[in-house]
């Protein structure tokens, strides 16, 4: 009786989280650096970064649907996942190997980019959803279930730890390559040189080029030609050695999956009932109009959390250029010796931190609600999360309110550079959004789903995703081509929206899941 009341997670829970820690630091170092590498590497501009971008991150999340798929299918959930992380470290092997910089064969050398990126998203596919609904699994067991929120996000906090250290592994390694090459760092030079390299000395900025050059390499440059190559060599081949910090992690994860592979369940071979007896998924009856309306649930909420993604996710994208073109990046430099940690891929490592810092502090929120008998069901959160993401853009409106744009910028226009304490606000109500959002998400899936569809529903969950950001390259659009403000606000608008459709279903929703006022009826 003492170990029912003390004992309010499953043992396993911990175990999937570090395995998922694991994989997610090596996810977090490429996409703290992915956009910048695509830009220095191949020269190409944010636009055309921007689609390489979202067609990865779409399918990283698209492939989740094939994954469910296989796993329901097969009924070997361990073994899917475990071919998932052995594909994803191949995947970063392809990607950190170091090819020639400026690229000679542009053809030869996107395809084994781009077919490493499509290898890690594959693996991926084959991974995440999987676990999330083995951590769904363990949370179906009576003892545990009154817990599901609580477990869901525990185990995002979990896997988050990864993600606060990647970005500054990512930046470390790159900054010591460029120091072992004589080099300091400049945001800005990748371009330049890419510029240079096309244009030549009629280029604008030639003279901003020759300042950057004489100060990164702390001598005067008289061959300019010779410098962009060189840096832009060592710029690239420096983001090559921190994919392969990835490859390391993927076997860590593997090996804390396999050690602790018993003390995960198998969804959908069995199932154990209110009684405590275990049943096959086969045996367990659910009539087809409450799988239809379980399903019609799902798919609501999929819809909905399409523009959320959308939204947050351009993290890695518009948002890391933001960060690169009018923040002072040099008031965050930190001078290790042997390396500096410096460059805007490491405010990536902001929300991760958020995540584990205020996952107890929400935590104890909706506890302390729960007991006041004020219990917020898992579509409020939603709905609420929808609302701080607004916030969040709206506030990104406000400060951008008086900043040149993008196209004046790169003709000389001098501005204020701004506070790294905008980038901290910013990621801070951004990490909230997220928190009454993705860990709840997967939780509200793994309640809902009918057992003989968990892992599916969990890859449709990661769909939704891949939705939200297959149109990430609108960002990059909007941030190049219109006024910073106006650019923030189409994300006010998508998050917002995706609030009020969410609160017009929160009644039929809480239904579904039998919380609140509806769990009292039934239990009558």
């Amino acid at each position: 009786m003492t170990q029912t009341k003390t004992r309010k997670h499953p043992k396993g829970l911990i175990s999937a989280a570090l395995a998922n820690m694991g994989e997610r630091f090596g996810f977090y170092i490429m996409m703290a650096i992915l956009t910048l590498f695509i830009s220095a590497k191949f020269g190409f501009s944010a636009k055309v970064t921007g689609y390489i971008y979202s067609a990865f991150y779409a399918a990283t999340y698209l492939f989740a649907v094939l994954g469910g798929i296989i796993a329901d299918k097969t009924k070997n959930y361990k073994g899917t996942i475990v071919t998932g992380i052995l594909l994803m470290a191949i995947g970063y092997i392809m990607i950190g190997y170091p090819t020639p910089t400026p690229v000679h064969n542009m053809v030869l050398s996107l395809l084994l980019s781009c077919g490493g990126l499509f290898i890690i998203a594959l693996g991926n596919g084959l991974f995440k959803g999987n676990l999330q609904a083995i951590v769904g699994q363990m949370y179906d067991d009576p003892r545990y279930s009154d817990n599901r929120d609580a477990g869901f996000q525990i185990f995002y906090m979990f896997i988050n730890i990864g993600a606060v250290f990647a970005p500054f592994i990512a930046v470390g390694v790159r900054n010591w390559w460029l120091l072992h090459n004589g080099f300091d760092y400049n945001a800005t030079l990748p371009e330049l040189s890419h510029e240079f390299l096309e244009k030549g000395t009629s280029m604008l900025r030639i003279d901003e080029l020759q300042t950057l050059a004489n100060s990164v390499s702390g001598t005067v440059v008289t061959d300019l030609t010779a410098f962009v190559n060189e840096y832009l060599s060592v710029f690239s081949q420096g983001f090559h050695y921190a994919f392969m910090a990835a490859i390391v992690m993927m076997f860590v994860s593997l090996i804390i999956f396999i050690v602790n592979k018993s003390k995960f369940p198998d969804p959908g071979k069995t199932i154990q009932t209110a009684g405590g007896t275990e049943m096959t998924v086969e045996e367990v009856k659910m009539s087809a109009a409450e799988v239809k309306q379980r399903i019609y649930a799902l798919f609501a909420v999929f819809g909905v959390v399409i523009f959320f993604w959308f939204s947050f996710h351009q993290n890695g994208y518009s948002l890391t250029y933001f960060a690169r073109d009018y923040v002072n990046l040099d008031i965050i430099k930190l001078d290790l010796g042997f390396t500096t940690i410096q460059g805007a891929e490491i405010f990536q490592t902001l929300n991760p931190f958020f995540v584990v810092s205020l996952t107890p502090l929400v935590m104890w929120f909706f506890a302390w609600r729960k007991n006041k008998g004020k219990e917020i069901s898992t579509p409020m959160k939603i709905a609420i999360g929808m609302g701080i993401a607004a916030l969040a853009y709206v506030y990104l409106t406000v400060i951008s309110l008086n900043l040149p744009s993008t196209a004046a910028i790169k003709t000389g226009t001098n501005f204020e550079l701004l506070t790294p304490w905008v980038m901290v606000g910013l990621y801070f109500i951004l990490t909230v959004a997220e928190l009454f959002i993705s860990p709840l998400g997967l939780s509200f899936v793994s309640k809902v789903a009918p057992p003989h569809l968990q892992g599916l529903m969990q890859g449709l969950w990661l769909a939704a995703t891949a939705v939200g950001n297959s149109i990430l390259f609108i960002g990059g659009i909007l941030y190049e081509s219109v006024p910073l403000h106006i650019c923030w606000l189409v994300f006010v608008a998508a998050a917002g929206i995706a609030m009020v459709i969410m609160l017009s279903m929160v009644n039929w929703l809480t239904r579904i899941t039998g919380e609140g006022k509806y769990a009292k009826v039934k239990e009558a």
